[in-house]
Formats: C-alpha cells, structure tokens, sequence
C-alpha cells in the first residue's frame, strides 16, 4: 500500500477517537472517517472504501475483532490496524489470524502510530513493544510446528497409519490385528518410529501421537 487516500477510525471513545484523528492529521494528508461504533464501522467502510482501518478491538453493537473478521471475509483488501486497552495474548493471535498488520496498545497510541502507519503502509507488520513477546512466542510455536510436520514426514506411510491409530488408542496388538502382521513388526516399527522422532520412554509414542496427530 504505497498512498492512503481515506482512513477509518473507529473508537466509542469520543475524547480518544479525537485524539487520534487529530494525531493522524497531522502525519499523513489523508480524508480522514470516524465511527463510534462496530456497526458504524462497517457501514462507513462500504461507504468510503478506505485503504486503512484502525478500530477499537473494544467497541458496542459489534466488536472491533467482529468488524475486522467480518471485513476481511467480505473481501476487503485494505490494511487493519488494532487499538485495544488490553494485553491478551489470545486476541492478538486471533487477530494475526485474520490478517491484521498493527497492534496498538491504547496508552501508547499517540506516541506509536505514526511508527506504526510507516510499517503498515511498507507492507510491514507493528506490535506494540510491550506485547512484542506475544509475536516470539507465536514464532516459536509456528517453528515447533513446522519441524514437527517434518519430523513426520520422515516416517513411512506404514509408520504413519501406526501412529496415526496409536492416536486413537489402539494397542500394539490392535495394530498388528489391523494390518495383519505380527506383534513383533509393531514392535519394530515402533522402536524405528522412536528412533526418527527422537521419544524415548515406554508412553512416549502414544504421547507424541495422541498430541500431534490429527484422527
């Protein structure tokens, strides 16, 4: 997004939304459109067409989550911005989830947002520096993930159907029964299976399995 034409700013707030439009006239030349509410939100995004929204996660009638959602399933293709009074790490993933590019928290509001319009408009992504753990944690999450997929790619497509009802509880018998071989290859594979993923331990297979592998 390389110009802003029309902003949007949506806060029940009226001291705070002032504020902030008073702060955002001063940086950047843009038409600048205010909301009180969720609801309103909505209906002046499909009036003006503004390339950014900056909403109150907090707002009544519709929730700034709830516009934001409803937005981007709608099809809005502009940038989102977050002001929100509350440090909730489960929020902030969720907006990530949609697509969200900035997250600002309202006691810094006036001191960030021009730092965080320079990094949404590059395209960029900006979090408040007091919630930026919030981002390393969901970092590192995404990376376990990752190099769990690939761990699991390793195994054959026999070891993966083992695992894969070793989740949904069966024993070693249960398996061998299923894919009519004897108890000893289970017995086996599982020792290999083991052995790629790095378990150890008597229930660490049937732990692994049953909190990485989806039925």
């Amino acid at each position: 997004m390389n110009s802003i034409n029309h902003i949007l700013v949506a806060d029940d707030h009226e001291l705070i939304r002032k504020g902030l439009i008073q702060t955002l006239s001063l940086l950047l030349d843009s038409h600048i459109i205010e909301a009180n509410s969720g609801k309103v939100a909505l209906q002046k995004v499909e009036e003006y067409k503004p390339e950014l929204v900056i909403l109150d996660i907090e707002m009544p009638e519709l929730s700034g989550y709830e516009a934001a959602k409803f937005l981007k399933e709608s099809g809005y293709s502009g940038e989102i911005i977050f002001l929100t009074m509350y440090k909730d790490e489960s929020l902030f993933n969720k907006a990530l989830d949609l697509g969200v590019k900035g997250f600002v928290l309202k006691e810094n509001t006036v001191t960030e947002i021009g730092q965080c319009l320079q990094a949404v408009i590059k395209g960029n992504y900006y979090i408040s520096p007091e919630i930026s753990n919030f981002l390393v944690k969901r970092n590192l999450k995404q990376a376990s993930q990752i190099m769990e997929a690939n761990d699991l790619l390793s195994l054959t497509p026999t070891e993966l159907t083992i695992v894969r009802l070793l989740a949904k509880m069966n024993t070693s018998q249960d398996i061998a029964d299923h894919l009519g071989v004897s108890l000893k290859t289970i017995k086996n594979h599982r020792n290999n299976i083991c052995s790629k993923l790095g378990l150890s331990g008597a229930h660490a297979l049937l732990k692994y399995a049953i909190e990485h592998v989806k039925n």
